[in-house]
């Protein structure tokens, strides 16, 4: 793959094959993005998995650097209000449904009761290409539709190792403290091991990498207490 000028210019500002702790990497990311925007910042956690092993969970980063998220929630009429109460930009059934058939998706995230699912499976295809089908594990299926916004709306996002067994999350913006930064990462890092299967062998985390959308990544060291 071929770089532009600036990235490669941001090649020559720091030792690619270096391997630092949290904060000293995320304060070389920042050191290293060049865009005109205020970029994101990614991390990636390459994983020791087998093709029948996963790790996927939820979690709630220690800072928020998100605007808020627009909440959908398909239930039934009964839960209308409660939904809206609770913060939902949007709650309803059958008629969203249709509307998300015809194209609609002005949503962040999407929320179902138990009750919904059925109906709500019908859009597998739509949903499931964007990562917006409610699901159990992440704890957007559920009759407690105020517990589950509360969570949302703290910036509750979730994890899941790809094909490949990497698990790539935003850990915050450019403008952010690298600080702040490095707790978010850790806090990444810790959940991810926390899921550890309990049949995985070897060194559970491979590799771990912090880079900004336009930027070249900086290795983070997998071992310590970083």
């Amino acid at each position: 793959m071929k770089h532009g000028k600036k990235y490669r210019e941001a090649l020559k500002k720091y030792d690619a094959e270096a391997v630092l702790d949290f904060t000293k990497a995320a304060e070389t990311v920042k050191l290293l993005a060049f865009a005109k925007f205020d970029e994101t910042k990614d991390i990636s956690v390459k994983l020791n998995l087998k093709k029948s092993q996963t790790v996927r969970d939820t979690m709630v980063l220690p800072h928020q650097f998100r605007g808020e998220k627009r909440v959908l929630v398909f239930c039934k009429a009964e839960k209308e209000s409660e939904a809206k109460e609770a913060g939902a930009a949007f709650a309803g059934g059958d008629e969203l449904i249709d509307k998300i058939k015809g194209g609609w998706l002005d949503f962040d995230v999407a929320v179902a009761t138990p009750d919904m699912m059925k109906d709500v499976g019908k859009l597998g295809m739509v949903l499931g290409r964007r990562g917006l089908m409610p699901n159990p594990k992440t704890g957007t299926v559920t009759f407690d539709l105020k517990g589950a916004l509360s969570e949302l709306k703290k910036g509750r996002v979730e994890f899941r190792a790809d094909k490949t067994g990497v698990v790539h999350l935003a850990v915050g913006k450019v403008s952010m403290d690298a600080d702040k930064i490095a707790e978010n990462a850790k806090a990444i890092v810790s959940e991810v091991r926390r899921k550890k299967p309990v049949d995985a062998k070897g060194d559970f985390v491979q590799s771990i990498s912090l880079a900004s959308t336009m930027g070249p990544g900086v290795w983070v060291s997998v071992t310590g207490d970083n």
